[in-house]
């Protein structure tokens, strides 16, 4: 018989918990009834599958009995992956922050019968140790203090509900995004790179897609070839590093180093995302076969290991394997010599940094910090060979834990990332593999035209966050660029209705993290900060810029400026948290409509186009000859052949398109002039 609540439950990390001896509640109706009923305080618990410190609290904590007891005996425990309930870990981890702590997972709250915030922190170790509280002392605590100080407790909570309040509510700002914050931003960020090993400077170092986004676009509007060193620096060093996986493909979370040689080992589906959308735009810019390499060998072990027989995409893959960090990754010097043989290992040795010693603890992390990443192709060649001999050893492994729920907001951001790499590189295969998870999705994870955010074994976790919404959005539209099928387009169209019916803030604009019927949250999230994603306002600014830019309806502007708007205040305060709304002020000002007429039959002149052009900010409108015209105030509106049956383009800016264009270079000389 289970001890707790967790048995029915579908979430790989609720499901690890289910044996503790800790009475464990999933967050529902129930749980938060039981505490207001019972007066007892809630402890809450978020983590994820692959989180590392969760296990070893758990390890500790949760499934030892003495814990247990006390925790049973005073709390309503609650467990929440945060994966699956983002809007409750930002909440809680919000009042965390509050408190003057820096937040990370585990994240542990206490919260009163009403589950209002009183206290919390992180990580604890059952007994005291590296200044830091055990958390039995803790427990014990805690419970005294809520039941004989019942005035603190609620002091507290009272202020930090009422700091949580003002994190969701508009502060109206007199000043509007300009160009010039934009500049301003970017030199700031630019100013906080490292120059040698690429990311900002010092230890850990993290991927942050938004701000490397930042760049790559100040680079382009500036015209200085810093901004884009900046991040091609970073792209070369995270793909050399042992953050990617040598062997088998993907990038880690993080490194813990400055020199991003050794990782925090779990792989998370939205990383790989938005490093693949870096690493074809910059494969665009330069060519660069690193780039191209790292993204076909990601994808392969995308497609390998992180796809659901329905055709979508896992979440993640756990750090640990047989209760070590790392252990499925790292290797011993011997261990590869005898795999590869005399003749093979000093070569292997030498590109990868494998030395008897190791390189992290005792063991060899695989990198090519130390020599070239790219070698001759036919050392290339011979290379790849030793590869998947060790990648057919590491097999035999006991592999880390799979987290096999299916994402809509992560599988949108890998999605448009395939939909963006096909283009780029041909690979209709990869376009393949974006269609059916986008298909599984509107399929199996809708209900009465609503999304879901999560889904597994059958079951689906309503309703969907803004981020489900915004990024699938996004891989709406980039599928609709990369194949040129206006149900795409219907879809990303039909979604935004419904994602501003549910959950757009009518009083100050902007987009609220849950719908409008969301009913088991103390406050209803709403800001424009980004954390390891892009922010849902972010995003959807850019998706609605497009919207307008494919359409000509102009309520899709004019709802990209109301969000762009009631954050400016936010953004003001800390442009680095919010990149991605100012890449969307950069895609509003800086939007551009390449018009394709189609001609009659034969050879299209403008076939591939979009493997040779960066795709930022711009937007591609495919028309028949004989389509119905464009609305009247779309630049293009009349816009025709430039000869009966020829195929012709323009390219807008504004109102004021260019003339006629009916060859690729005529056309590529336009998109690559200077904005």
């Amino acid at each position: 018989m289970a001890t707790n609540h967790l048995a029915n439950e579908t979430s790989p990390y609720l499901l690890q918990h289910k044996d503790n001896p800790v009475h464990w509640r999933p967050w529902n109706a129930a749980a938060l009834a039981e505490a207001r009923e019972t007066g007892k305080p809630i402890l809450l618990s978020v983590g994820y599958a692959a989180c590392h410190w969760c296990h070893v609290m758990a390890h500790e904590s949760f499934e030892d009995e003495s814990v247990a007891e006390a925790i049973n005996a005073h709390f309503i425990p609650i467990k929440v992956d945060r994966e699956e309930r983002p809007d409750i870990d930002q909440i809680y981890m919000n009042a965390l922050h509050a408190l003057g702590q820096q937040g990370g997972w585990p994240l542990t709250m206490f919260l009163t019968p009403k589950a209002e915030p009183f206290w919390g922190g992180t990580y604890f170790p059952k007994e005291s140790r590296w200044g830091r509280p055990g958390f039995i002392d803790i427990l014990t605590q805690i419970a005294r203090i809520h039941e004989k100080e019942p005035k603190k407790v609620s002091s507290n909570a009272s202020a930090l509900m009422e700091i949580l309040q003002k994190t969701s509510a508009c502060d109206p700002s007199p000043h509007t995004l300009s160009p010039t914050l934009f500049e301003k931003a970017a030199e700031r960020l630019l100013s906080v790179m490292d120059p040698v090993n690429g990311g900002t400077k010092g230890a850990p170092k993290f991927p942050q897609g938004p701000l490397l986004d930042l760049l790559w676009r100040a680079g382009r509007q500036r015209h200085d070839p810093r901004y884009r060193q900046a991040v091609l620096t970073t792209l070369e060093q995270i793909c050399s590093g042992g953050i990617y996986d040598h062997i088998g493909g993907g990038f880690a979370r993080y490194a813990v180093d400055e020199i991003w040689l050794v990782p925090h080992f779990e792989k998370m589906l939205y990383d790989n995302a938005q490093l693949v959308s870096l690493l074809s735009e910059a494969f665009v810019a330069t060519g660069n076969d690193l780039f191209r390499i790292r993204i076909e060998e990601t994808v392969d072990w995308l497609a390998r290991e992180m796809r659901t027989e329905e055709g979508a995409f896992c979440a993640s893959l756990d750090a640990d394997s047989e209760g070590e960090e790392g252990r499925f990754y790292v290797w011993q010097a011997d261990e590869i010599e005898n795999l590869l043989g005399p003749a093979d290992f000093p070569i292997f040795a030498e590109t990868y940094d494998v030395t008897p010693g190791g390189n992290w603890e005792g063991k060899v992390i695989l990198n090519r910090l130390r020599s070239q990443p790219l070698a001759d192709r036919e050392s290339e060649v011979k290379l790849a060979g030793m590869r998947a001999k060790l990648l057919q050893a590491r097999e035999d492994r006991i592999r880390p834990g799979l987290d096999d729920k299916v994402l809509a907001d992560w599988n949108g951001l890998m999605i448009a990332a395939l939909a963006r790499a096909s283009e780029v590189f041909g690979r209709n295969d990869w376009l393949d593999l974006a269609r059916d998870a986008f298909r599984f999705i509107t399929e199996s994870m809708a209900s009465n035209g609503r999304l879901a955010h999560s889904w597994r074994a059958t079951r689906m976790s309503l309703p969907a966050q803004a981020s489900d919404y915004a990024n699938m959005i996004r891989a709406a539209l980039t599928l609709h660029r990369a194949t040129g099928e206006n149900a795409y387009l219907a879809k990303a169209r039909e979604w935004e209705a419904t994602f501003t019916s549910h959950y757009w803030d009518r009083d100050d604009g902007g987009y609220f993290l849950t719908a409008d019927d969301a009913d088991d949250l103390i406050i209803r999230p709403r800001n424009a900060i980004d954390d390891a994603t892009p922010n849902a306002n972010g995003i959807m600014a850019s998706n609605l810029v497009e919207l307008w830019q494919l359409t000509g309806e102009p309520n899709y502007r004019d709802q990209a400026d109301a969000i762009l708007k009631a954050f400016t205040s936010q953004v003001l305060q800390n442009a680095f948290s919010g990149a991605s709304l100012l890449s969307a002020f950069d895609s509003r000002i800086h939007a551009r409509q390449l018009v394709l007429i189609e001609g009659d039959g034969g050879d299209d002149p403008f076939a591939g186009l979009m493997s040779r052009v960066e795709s930022g900010n711009l937007s591609v409108i495919r028309r028949a000859a004989d389509a119905p015209p464009l609305p009247a105030g779309h630049p293009a509106n009349g816009k025709t052949a430039l000869k009966p049956g020829e195929a012709t383009a323009y390219l807008c800016e504004g109102q004021t398109c260019s003339a006629p264009l009916t060859d690729a270079e005529s056309l590529l000389a336009a998109l690559r002039k200077p904005v």
